[in-house]
């Protein structure tokens, strides 16, 4: 079977024997064309499938109106919270975005770029892969003239947009509560140290631990992918020493619920003989038995406020970025899994 063409301005225009000009402009709402003709012009589209061609459109006119976005999973409420609220904004002044992820993958990432690029989009928001420590791929953004927004995770050597939560206070926070329980053996189920957020989780932790008079215990510092399969497995470890925390702090919820999942079939009782705190309040979080603490990052504010650097770059002749952070205090969420009985 034949494959069939595509259908083109040129073709529309020979339906209505106009020029092809005339159907371009009136496929962009130009003032100039009647609303007669745009209205016949629309109907003649739809009748042959016409589909923009945005590589052509944006090649010609230098802006396609289109915004990468790349997250390491769309899966999680966070992100794809995020999402929503970039696009929410996006769209009112007629962007539009596309969506990839990573998977938390480096090659993929490098990948994502590479492909978005090519598409012409007119900036890139982007929340870093865990694997990802070199950042030459971010550079080919920049050497293209057009602005790359960070959130969630970035890096200062960048120089570019940040929008994200204080890692560092959210990590003093959690330590205050739980010492608040009375726990006084606390793990740390963190991410890798190599990304920034969780170097500064960690930091936050270990100088709570000094504050509060309480010795780092290099058993009780665990890295880890955050998945809910690792989860598991760290907290393992943990119930494996001979001494065991009385509290574990988890970096992410998904890694979060798998540590809790040990602890039931296990049947610790928590929050009793060992607390329990998550990060990135999933919806699952207050779904669980008992109830996980959790820390609420701002999706909404993150989105919004990414989407609206974005924007003000598109009012610059010429984009010059610097590093400019842009951090909002996170909210510590106490649900049972970390209240003890006095």
């Amino acid at each position: 079977m034949a494959k069939k063409n595509k259908s083109t301005i040129k073709d529309i225009a020979n339906v209505l024997n106009i020029s092809a000009a005339a159907v371009s402009k009136a496929l962009h709402n130009d003032s100039r064309i009647s609303e007669k003709t745009k209205k016949a012009v629309r109907q003649v589209a739809e009748n042959l499938n016409y589909q923009p061609n945005h590589l052509a459109s944006a090649l010609r006119s230098g802006k396609s109106k289109l915004v990468g976005v790349i997250v390491p999973k769309t899966n999680s409420n966070f992100f794809s919270a995020t999402i929503h609220n970039i696009e929410e904004v996006l769209n009112k002044e007629g962007y539009n975005i596309i969506i990839t992820q990573s998977n938390e993958s480096y090659k993929k990432e490098c990948e994502n770029i590479d492909t978005l690029l090519f598409t012409q989009v007119d900036g890139i928001i982007v929340s870093m892969a865990n694997e990802t420590v070199d950042l030459q791929h971010f550079e080919k953004v920049k050497q293209a003239g057009i602005p790359l927004i960070t959130f969630d995770r970035g890096e200062n050597d960048l120089n570019v947009d940040y929008i994200g939560i204080d890692d560092y206070d959210s990590s003093h926070r959690i330590v205050d509560h739980l010492v608040e329980q009375g726990c006084k053996r606390i793990a740390h189920i963190g991410g890798f140290k190599h990304t920034r957020i969780y170097n500064n989780r960690i930091r936050g932790y270990i100088d709570a631990l000094e504050k509060h008079n309480l010795p780092l215990e290099k058993e009780l510092l665990l890295e880890s992918n955050l998945s809910t399969e690792d989860g598991r497995n760290k907290m393992q470890e943990l119930l494996a020493l001979d001494k065991k925390p009385d509290a574990v702090y988890v970096a992410g919820d998904y890694a979060a619920l798998g540590a809790l999942q040990v602890l039931n079939e296990k049947n610790i009782k928590i929050p009793d003989e060992i607390a329990l705190v998550g990060f990135g309040d999933e919806p699952f979080a207050n779904m669980v038995t008992p109830k996980m603490t959790s820390v609420n990052q701002h999706s909404y504010q993150i989105g919004k406020i990414a989407a609206e650097k974005f924007l003000e770059y598109t009012k610059q002749n010429q984009i010059q970025q610097t590093l400019q952070k842009h951090i909002l205090k996170a909210e510590l969420i106490i649900r049972e899994s970390s209240l003890k009985k006095k």
